[in-house]
């Protein structure tokens, strides 16, 4: 999304692929660092933690080599949406006191459930917060958003979130285990930080086919309402699926019908 709201607005997006190779998708601090050099007309850096559909958080040492870049001016901006899924102490917010040029933004749309309010937060510098409000449309929030907002952030409300939390991380656990031991299952790439994974589907040979993959995502959806995320045609990502977290009937579910699927498409 932020490459099509650049696009809206006619602003380049220069890219830099995470690490491929290792299945991991790591950040590559060198490289961004050499991008930033080259470039200095690139003001806006964007990573996410957790990534999607990587499901892991950066390095913060690999963060930190880019915040210590000695030339390139411009604001580094981490994404956090997924943040409450992985081990506390995960955020990289506390860093925005000591680093002026670094944004980190979270939501109430993911672990709170509330993506129908349509609100996040910032945290940032004072000089990039007042920025941002010198730019910002004249009116507030609303007063429905700002109280929902308000009750899921009291004592009560993040007792309900904390407990969906842990329910769900419970789920990801038995999803962890439960995956591969279903035939046609490859392995586990990126991490396991987030309320989803991305998981490689096997041909009958165990390489990882995005055609095979693609064909179990249309088949889980049309034929058995079970609704994954095919992601065979992303950089590093041949051969998955992005799997969400649901509940435990859910998880139930999504486990007996992708069997049944995988060994109809595989033939077996």
């Amino acid at each position: 999304m932020y490459s099509v709201s650049a696009q809206v607005n006619d602003v380049e997006v220069v890219k830099e692929p995470l690490d491929l190779i290792s299945g991991k998708f790591e950040l590559r601090p060198e490289a961004i660092n050499k991008r930033l050099s080259e470039d200095p007309t690139i003001k806006l850096l964007y990573i996410c933690s957790p990534g999607n559909p990587t499901a892991g958080t950066v390095d913060p040492a690999a963060v930190r080599k880019v915040l210590a870049h000695p030339t390139w001016n411009g604001v580094i901006v981490i994404d956090e949406a997924y943040i409450d899924f992985a081990p506390e102490g995960s955020s990289l917010a506390p860093w925005v006191v000591d680093h002026p040029n670094l944004v980190v933004m979270q939501t109430l749309s993911k672990a709170f459930g509330l993506a129908g309010i349509r609100l996040g937060a910032a945290f940032t510098s004072p000089e990039i917060a007042q920025l941002l409000n010198n730019l910002k449309a004249p009116y507030s929030i609303s007063s429905t958003t700002s109280s929902i907002a308000m009750a899921a952030l009291s004592p009560a409300g993040l007792a309900v979130k904390n407990e969906n939390v842990r329910r769900l991380l419970a789920q990801r656990d038995r999803l962890v285990s439960g995956l591969p031991e279903l035939p046609g299952i490859g392995r586990f790439l990126g991490g396991f930080e987030s309320n989803f994974l991305l998981v490689e589907i096997l041909d009958k040979n165990g390489v990882p086919d995005s055609g095979i993959a693609k064909k179990v995502y249309e088949e889980l959806a049309v034929g058995h309402r079970v609704v994954v995320r095919y992601r065979g045609g992303e950089a590093g990502c041949t051969g998955c699926l992005r799997i969400t977290v649901g509940r435990e009937a859910e998880v139930d579910k999504l486990l007996e019908k992708l069997r049944e699927v995988l060994g109809a498409v595989r033939g077996e």
